[in-house]
């Protein structure tokens, strides 16, 4: 490991409980700092609402000033009841389409992230996964906290274990298989990330409205590279807020997930001609196994900034 990502792990490591809440709340009240957390969601009825009640209840509500302005989830056209149960839990919901409609929706977690931009108004941007269960506040507070309380920090993610099953530290095949590796062959300065694929990051808006957003599963891989030639690596931190207990993927769908963010960081090392690339995979059926062809998601999303109904937004 290079000595400066082993100093980066020193300074820029942290714990939850290291910031507690009173004392993010009187930094935010003086400083006017406002926070905005996103929930993108697809087919998430049977944990979206949770999570917005504890966030509600622990980081909104009975508090001198809120830690959390705006609660939005994001629904990218759920066939069950994500939007019902979400607002119901006090969310404010917004479908994808709904957001930026002169520009036709892509599907991917990537665009629904890009198009939240449009929809917040906070200074920092909170992001969590809506599958999480047993969700603890602190997955917000804690990644929210070095914001509040450093101003040179301007990305920061969550770390944590991640069980399989009842196997510790199992989860997080694609970070281990495909990410891990990648980034540290290719970006050795982001080797210190435990959790790079992570869906649980803050940032302040001022650095996102700067990036491209790749549309799919590469987005984080990408905000996370794009962000390291953007501020640099002092600017980044990461935060250990326990234990992510979520829905895994089966075997395929990981499989699709890793082409993505494969291809995500082969655009990054060439900047060069976009292709259309596809992944088969194979399924046994009754007469063998059976080619099926997925193409990967290589669209990406052009910073903020360039979007002209972002910067009308800004003069209003």
């Amino acid at each position: 490991m290079l000595e400066e990502v082993e100093r980066w792990l020193a300074d820029r490591s942290w714990s939850a409980a290291d910031r507690p809440l009173d004392q993010l709340l009187d930094l935010k009240r003086a400083a006017g700092t406002t926070v905005s957390v996103v929930l993108p969601a697809l087919d998430e009825e049977a944990t979206v609402g949770a999570i917005v009640e504890v966030i509600r209840r622990e980081l909104i509500e009975g508090l001198p000033v809120p830690l959390v302005d705006e609660l939005v989830v994001v629904d990218s056209g759920s066939a069950d009841r994500t939007a019902e149960v979400a607002a119901k839990a006090g969310a404010r919901v917004v479908h994808r389409d709904e957001i930026l409609p002169r520009i036709p929706a892509l599907p991917g977690k990537g665009e629904v992230l890009w198009r939240s931009l449009l929809a917040t108004t906070g200074d920092i941007v909170c992001f969590v996964d809506a599958d999480l269960r047993d969700f603890s506040a602190s997955f917000v507070s804690g990644i929210v906290g070095p914001l509040l309380t450093d101003p040179g920090v301007q990305f920061v993610k969550a770390m944590y274990d991640r069980p399989l099953g009842d196997a510790p530290g199992q989860g997080g095949r694609v970070t281990e298989l495909v990410a891990r590796p990648l980034l540290n062959l290719h970006w050795p300065q982001l080797a210190g990330f435990v959790q790079p694929l992570g869906g649980e990051y803050a940032v302040r808006r001022s650095l996102l409205e700067r990036l491209p957003f790749p549309v799919g599963y590469g987005v984080e891989l990408g905000l996370l590279v794009d962000a390291l030639h953007t501020v640099g690596l002092d600017a980044l931190a990461q935060v250990d807020v326990g234990v992510r207990l979520h829905r895994h993927q089966g075997g395929q769908a990981l499989g699709r997930m890793a082409a993505a963010i494969y291809r995500t960081a082969q655009v990054r090392l060439s900047r060069g001609h976009l292709v259309r690339p596809e992944l088969t995979q194979f399924e046994r059926g009754p007469e063998g196994f059976v080619p099926r062809t997925y193409p990967v998601d290589t669209e990406e999303r052009p910073p903020m900034l360039g979007v002209k109904e972002y910067g009308r937004r800004h003069v209003a």
